[in-house]
Parts: structure tokens; sequence; C-alpha cells
């Protein structure tokens, strides 16, 4: 047995996938599903790509129904978590980018951000944790995560 993927559903794909492109990942494949009327985006990082169009290692499956609808509930899906090889570098240009850091890396080791449809995702350090450092020190939590 081996992990394929995590299923979220999505409310504007654009912004979702801006969003997981300022985390390093990239858009591996999609489908258009008219008669279902959704689109499945794949994304994945670099490191578990295989060709271009091929199923990557370990993807996020971004679901987009065509015909609005709300998803609330994202708390408690739970979270997605990613391994970085330096917490403090992706936390920066994730807020350069415009994403809020929920819970900032103060441990040099863990951080939280939710996506725009508010699903939470879990940054871990690579290896061991980097040494406590400003302005993450110190930075309070903001909103849930």
């Amino acid at each position: 047995m081996r992990y394929l993927h995590t299923m979220i559903r999505v409310t504007d794909p654009d912004a979702t996938i801006a969003f997981f492109e300022l985390l390093g990942l990239k858009e591996v494949r999609r489908i258009e599903n008219e008669a279902g009327r959704f689109t499945l985006i794949f994304l994945a990082t670099p490191e578990e790509m295989r060709g271009p169009g091929e199923r990557a290692q370990a993807e996020v499956e971004l679901t987009y129904n065509w015909d609005p609808e709300s998803y609330s509930g994202g708390r408690n899906f739970g979270h997605l978590a990613y391994e970085v090889d330096d917490i403090y570098a992706t936390c920066q240009r994730l807020m350069d980018g415009g994403v809020t850091i929920n819970r900032p890396p103060r441990d040099g080791n863990m951080a939280f951000i939710k996506t725009p449809d508010n699903i939470s995702i879990e940054l871990l350090q690579r290896g061991d944790r980097l040494a406590p450092a400003e302005p993450w020190s110190s930075m309070p939590n903001t909103g849930t995560w």
C-alpha cells in the first residue's frame, strides 16, 4: 500500500493554486469532467513529481465543483503537513505573498497557515529545529489553525 493523495474541495481554484505555488507545489495534471460538472487539479512538490501529466508519488487533489456550493468544516478536516528546508524562509515567502501565519514558527520547528478555503497546513522544519529568531520568536498566534 502507498499514499496517493489528499482531496480538498475548493471554491476558487486559481487562488488555491496560487497559495500552493507559494508553498512550492506545482500543477501535475488536470481533469475536466463536463458530465459531472467538476474539475480535478492535482498538485505536488517537485521532489514527488514523475513525468509531465503522470501521477506524482504524493499529491494534493483540488476538487472544484462548477455549481456554487458552500463548504464548511475545513477545520474538522484536520490538516495537511509539509516538511520544508527552512521554516523561517518559507514563512517569510508566504507572508510576502499575503498569507497569514496563524501559528508562527516560534520554536524554529513548526508553523500553521490556512488555504483560501480555510484548510490548515502544518509546516515542519526538515532535520533539526532552527534556533529561535525574530520576528518569529515574539510573533503572536492569529486566528485558528
